[in-house]
């Protein structure tokens, strides 16, 4: 009997890793305080992170924790310390990237399987061979490779699992590794404090710009980057593109690509993500897990879950380097920034009546009485309309304001407790964007 594959999915905290099970994830990632990269909007603590992998069990679901910094020696006691405190935790795996802490690992938790992190930048069989001699149970792949190359690592180390990212945002960096941001805000990537300086809005100046200004002479190149927070300080770079965001890379999107990812021996496909909105996690697991479910009964591919990428933010999407490599495809970057999506995420649902009639909501992002909305939920997506909002004072109410107090409204039947509410954005566009998103993939085929 063929092995199942994965869909592993992030777990930012507590509440999104029960929205991420509900949704379909058969196992979660979430980053431990301190030694994950992370850190800066990890809202877990070590009581959150108990809960997490008891829930997570409870649920028939496995947890990963992801410790996967590369820490200076003064980090190393409160490492030691952690791993301690998780061989009683009893978590499914642990995600590591330093081969000291790796080490560190295996002496102090010997009982939890070890999963080599992204960061390690793993990209060939050797180097995999290598790691499983070291007594490594999984290997995150460097997102660098293709499917083919894949294909060739797992047919030359078949014992181990691979476990390789199907969607989410890619760093501009060499799988993550950048200085960018401890050069600019002296905040450490890779200690778990990006600053994400590759999203930051710049303006682009060429040299003759500043041909008559004195305050600019002494500098060399013929381009120069400015972010917008940071008049003045400009930066020279080689580049001859007209646009922002340069350092931006598009999102990956790999969900037509599910089948080929695991006849090349995938056993876990990886959703990033942990730091991105309940609606985001819940969105994208239930398209993928569709997508695998399809897979595993030798469905044909369903073209509406590529559309259903869509309803989240996104910088555009590319298959990254799983086809070739994206100069090869002439859209390695996409000069944007987060705004391309059809629904907007409006509300969450709190409390359901007796009736599944009225609900509680807490609202996320305005929405108006005779609004069209849609419920969605693990079981499906109904749409409906909002034919009254009552605050809960009980007075009528024509609109809910995003952020505001929590309202109250009628819901379809169907709705349960993990429902989430959206609302189609009208817009000239966008079924063109969709289509152009379909006709990319084609032309990559």
């Amino acid at each position: 009997m063929t092995k199942k594959v994965e869909l592993l999915a992030p777990a930012g905290d507590l509440m999104k890793l029960k929205y991420a099970i509900a949704y379909g994830a058969d196992a979660l990632y979430a980053g431990v305080p301190r030694f994950s990269l992370r850190a800066r909007e990890n809202d877990f603590n070590n009581e959150s992170i108990e809960e997490a992998v008891k829930t997570a069990h409870q649920s028939d679901k496995k947890i990963y924790l992801t410790l996967n910094i590369f820490p200076h020696n003064r980090k190393i006691d409160s490492f030691i310390d952690a791993l301690c405190w998780m061989e009683k935790l009893e978590p499914d795996a642990i995600i590591v990237s330093d081969p000291g802490m790796i080490y560190l690992s295996q002496k102090y938790c010997p009982s939890i399987p070890i999963h080599l992190s992204t960061q390690a930048n793993t990209v060939n069989w050797v180097s995999v061979k290598f790691w499983y001699e070291q007594g490594v149970h999984r290997i995150i792949l460097s997102r660098e490779l293709s499917i083919d190359e894949i294909s060739e690592i797992k047919d030359k180390v078949p014992d181990i699992e691979i476990e390789s990212f199907v969607h989410g945002a890619i760093c501009v960096a060499y799988s993550g590794r950048c200085l960018l941001s401890n050069y600019f805000s002296h905040r450490d990537p890779n200690q778990g404090t990006c600053a994400h300086s590759c999203r930051w809005d710049y303006k682009i100046y060429s040299e003759d710009d500043f041909s008559d200004t004195d305050s600019y002479q002494e500098l060399e190149g013929n381009y120069f980057i400015e972010e917008k927070d940071r008049p003045g300080q400009l930066l020279p770079i080689d580049e001859d593109e007209n646009g922002t965001y340069i350092m931006n890379s598009r999102d990956l999107c790999a969900i037509h690509l599910l089948d080929r990812m695991k006849k090349a021996g995938i056993d876990s496909f990886k959703i990033e993500g942990r730091n991105k909105s309940i609606y985001y996690v819940s969105t994208i697991t239930r398209a993928y897990r569709k997508a695998i479910d399809n897979l595993e009964a030798g469905l044909p591919f369903d073209e509406n879950l590529e559309k259903e990428m869509f309803a989240v933010a996104n910088r555009g999407y590319i298959t990254g380097f799983l086809e070739k490599n994206p100069r090869q495809l002439g859209e390695n970057f996409q000069f944007s920034h987060s705004g391309n999506k059809t629904h907007q995420f409006s509300a969450i649902v709190n409390k359901i009546g007796k009736d599944h009639g009225r609900a509680r909501l807490a609202v996320r992002n305005r929405f108006e009485k005779g609004d069209k909305m849609e419920a969605f939920s693990p079981s499906g997506t109904i749409e409906f309309e909002v034919n009254e909002i009552i605050s809960l004072e009980g007075e009528p109410l024509l609109v809910a304001h995003g952020g505001g107090k929590d309202v109250m409204i009628n819901l379809p039947e169907s709705a349960d407790e993990y429902t989430l509410i959206r609302k189609p954005l009208v817009r000239a566009d966008q079924e063109k964007q969709v289509n152009i998103s379909a006709e990319t993939r084609d032309d990559l085929e």
